[in-house]
């Protein structure tokens, strides 16, 4: 199976109703399609979830959500299901990401239980995975990244209904660079544990790198074997940068 590159946007807890015209705005800078050689997703917050869908129309961008519950309906005050991502327009759902599991603390059993609900809905689960700053300089980098990607992987998990995002959450907000050779090297690991895991089923599941993607460094990134789109936070936020990044992988 060949590996389609996805260029996904994580908008986190950012966007009030006059955002959606940063979505209009790419479109629009891209032609009003998206390029047909990759995928281009946004996962904007759930309550511009179903207005972004309906904006995007046919213009082949991919709404997601930027989590969801394990539980498909019942008393879950402020949680959102699956089902309801898929009825407001999503083909995508972001489980496990590191800020999730920090600032709630979900272990890989909660986000494995996510993604199931993810699979079931009809949603594509992207699994995100990564270790801290105290993991990596403890050297355990390559074995808590291992254990999270087969602690993580939903049941029934495939190519086509998964994706993993590393995300080295020791580069974030610390100061401190991943170069290539950590990107290439950590991605090519999760390659490894996915031929593992799950056999010819997972052996073509995209990896997206989540660790400050811009303009000046997406090509250089994108271009590496394992690494196939990148889940991008700040940068996704405003059309003209998101749009710049998708217009530097079209020549990969």
């Amino acid at each position: 199976m060949e590996r389609r590159m996805l260029i996904a946007g994580n908008w986190k807890m950012n966007g009030l109703q006059s955002a959606r015209k940063e979505a209009a705005a790419l479109i629009a800078l891209q032609g009003g399609n998206m390029p047909g050689q990759f995928d281009v997703l946004i996962c904007p917050p759930a309550t511009l979830l179903a207005d972004m869908a309906r904006d995007a129309g046919s213009s082949g961008l991919y709404l997601g959500g930027q989590d969801c519950h394990s539980e498909d309906h019942g008393a879950h005050t402020g949680d959102i299901a699956a089902a309801m991502l898929k009825d407001a327009g999503a083909g995508y759902v972001i489980v496990g990401h590191s800020e999730r599991r920090t600032d709630y603390g979900e272990g890989d059993a909660q986000v494995k239980a996510k993604a199931e609900a993810a699979l079931v809905a009809g949603l594509i689960a992207i699994v995100c995975v990564g270790e801290t700053l105290a993991e990596r300089e403890a050297g355990q980098a390559f074995a808590v990244v291992g254990k999270q990607v087969e602690g993580s992987l939903p049941v029934g998990a495939s190519a086509k209904n998964c994706v993993l995002a590393y995300e080295p959450v020791w580069a974030i907000g610390t100061g401190k660079v991943a170069t290539l050779e950590d990107i290439a090297s950590m991605h090519a690991h999760i390659r490894g544990k996915l031929k593992t895991a799950g056999g010819a089923a997972l052996a073509a599941a995209r990896i997206l790198y989540g660790g400050s993607v811009k303009p000046s460094n997406a090509e250089q990134i994108f271009s590496m074997e394992d690494v196939d789109g990148g889940l991008i936070g700040g940068a996704s936020l405003q059309a003209t940068d998101f749009s710049a990044i998708i217009d530097v992988s079209k020549s990969l």
